[in-house]
């Protein structure tokens, strides 16, 4: 697959971003089914349960209606979270509404969430052959307010109702930029019944069988006392871990691509050091009492160490794939062996957090 992307780069990228992106997720849903990929103990992640082959997953946005799961999860990803989801179908903003900004290695979107809507995307769960627990690969949804929801809280508690038996975990996205009054959900209070009604709906869902996590995906544009807020939540609610960060709305001076100006949510290379820096923060106000998924920014080995040091257990990308293609996975893998062979490192979870505090501080 990576090979032909290579040769393939150059029709794909003369597309409209959001047609390429159709055409690979079609392609990747083509795919006969692979022979399970062989991953290197030493990568091996335990985190909320769960037991990861690899902490390199792919991000939520790609597989937004769950198409390609077996497809995705073929690229060697430890795993793959699709979605959003929304409870009811709804066809997001209008066309134009992603952007490749080539220049800065970096995508602006506005897609809306858009979606085919949780009966769908239950559907396609349901059918996916050895769905169960992660036996053919570890697979997330996140989930997300319909735009037109009289009580977005109720959406959420629909789709952790629908969706955990379905599915190896859950994330409760409340960081999307582009659906207007969704960030306002981030807010302490409003958080808290959010979650407590979600974890609920989990809880019927799942009966006496085992507890999906659930996480809760934040922005990287929140202030400290905003991340304490949300730190407080999440523990006292019992979330299982956080996606540190989605998007931001912030356009650094740095921008170089004709597209800067566009609005939606920023993406790629220019949030690495917001974002590691935000997720440092949150490690260091955890303390260990939940693990942490660092995604924004991840383009190679040395970017995937970074956000690991800070603090994460498992990262994520989806932007640099468009730019690097589908064997970027294998090669950050590969990257992560090779510095643990130089370092005398044992495993990779031993070098989780071991930079929190001076990434938090800004440091490179």
């Amino acid at each position: 697959m990576a090979g032909l992307f290579d040769l393939a780069r150059p029709l794909v990228h003369a597309l409209d971003p959001e047609t390429a992106h159709k055409l690979t997720v079609a392609a990747l849903a083509a795919l006969p089914p692979g022979k399970p990929a062989t991953h290197d103990p030493r990568l091996a992640v335990s985190a909320f349960g769960l037991a990861f082959p690899n902490p390199v997953g792919l991000a939520a946005g790609f597989d937004k209606h769950a198409e390609a799961i077996d497809g995705c999860l073929g690229l060697g990803v430890g795993f793959a979270e699709i979605g959003g989801v929304t409870p009811l179908p709804q066809p997001g903003n209008a066309r134009p509404r992603v952007f490749r900004l080539a220049e800065d290695q970096a995508v602006i979107n506005r897609y809306g969430l858009n979606s085919e809507g949780v009966e769908v995307v239950a559907a396609r769960l349901a059918a996916r052959r050895g769905r169960n627990r992660g036996a053919s690969g570890i697979v997330g949804v996140n989930l997300g307010a319909n735009k037109e929801s009289s009580d977005r809280a109720g959406d959420y508690a629909v789709l952790a109702g629908k969706l955990a038996p379905l599915c190896d975990f859950l994330t409760i996205n409340v960081s999307s930029p582009n659906t207007p009054g969704l960030r306002d959900l981030q807010g302490e209070a409003v958080l808290d019944d959010l979650i407590a009604r979600t974890l609920g709906a989990r809880d019927k869902a799942c009966g006496a069988g085992r507890l999906t996590p659930v996480l809760l995906k934040i922005a990287p544009d929140l202030t400290e006392v905003d991340l304490d807020g949300i730190v407080a939540v999440a523990t006292r609610r019992d979330i299982a871990g956080l996606i540190v960060a989605n998007t931001t709305i912030d356009r650094p001076s740095s921008l170089q691509s004709p597209h800067r100006g566009e609005t939606g949510g920023l993406s790629g290379r220019p949030v690495f050091a917001r974002s590691t820096r935000l997720l440092a923060q949150a490690a260091l106000r955890l303390e260990g009492r939940m693990p942490l998924i660092g995604v924004g920014g991840v383009e190679d080995w040395r970017t995937a160490l970074a956000k690991i040091e800070a603090g994460a257990s498992l990262v994520q990308l989806y932007t640099a794939m468009i730019y690097k293609g589908p064997g970027l996975f294998r090669e950050i893998n590969a990257g992560l062996l090779a510095h643990l062979a130089r370092t005398g490192a044992a495993n990779i979870a031993a070098l989780v957090g071991s930079r929190s505090a001076a990434l938090a501080a800004g440091e490179a």
